[in-house]
């Protein structure tokens, strides 16, 4: 995605068709990361729309030194965890945990990577619960931590570990359910 600094400037100033063209050239972008986030395509499509609308209004805060595309990434990640909080989807299905322990010591090995695609993929993580779904996207496919995710979600740390724990133990009964599952164990020291 090439954005040319004379089209956001032109977008600063309300140019309609500048406007227009910023949508075309980010669309794409901006839907893949909103299907990550949503139940369903018509959810995704207006989220986008609210992040757009977002992303005009504060075009004159974005500093020409931070990749455009990052920007616009966390502007719609941003409006998609507001959209979250606002219909309290989670808060009927989120268990409080506080204290929760991982280990590091053991780590899976699956070999399911290599017998599924993409599309297969993205269909198991949208039958995750909506908290945990909201959770592995941001720790696996957006990179924060969990002390990042329990600030943006109002949630504790232990909680965001728990909804991770949940996502990965759901996916793999799809993968087994799938006939896709094949687990090694290797123990680190």
């Amino acid at each position: 995605m090439d954005i040319q600094l004379k089209l956001i400037d032109g977008c600063i100033n309300r140019d309609r068709k500048a406007e227009y063209e910023l949508y075309k050239l980010t669309y794409s972008y901006l839907m893949s990361i909103c299907i990550r986030y949503t139940r369903n395509e018509d959810k995704a499509k207006e989220v986008l729309n609210m992040g757009f609308l977002k992303i005009i209004t504060n075009l004159d805060k974005y500093k020409p030194e931070v990749p455009f595309k990052a920007w616009i990434r966390r502007v719609m990640i941003n409006t998609l965890i507001n959209e979250f909080k606002k219909e309290k989807i989670h808060y009927s299905h989120v268990q409080y945990v506080e204290e929760y322990y991982e280990t590091d010591k053991y780590a899976d090995i699956n070999n399911a990577i290599t017998k599924i695609d993409a599309d297969q993929i993205y269909s198991f993580i949208a039958q995750l619960p909506p908290a945990s779904q909201q959770v592995f996207n941001l720790y696996y496919v957006d990179g924060f931590k969990h002390k990042e995710i329990a600030e943006m979600l109002d949630i504790s740390e232990g909680t965001s570990k728990w909804h991770l724990n949940s996502a990965r133990e759901k996916l793999k009964e799809l993968l087994k359910k799938n006939d896709l599952y094949e687990k090694h164990i290797i123990y680190h020291e």
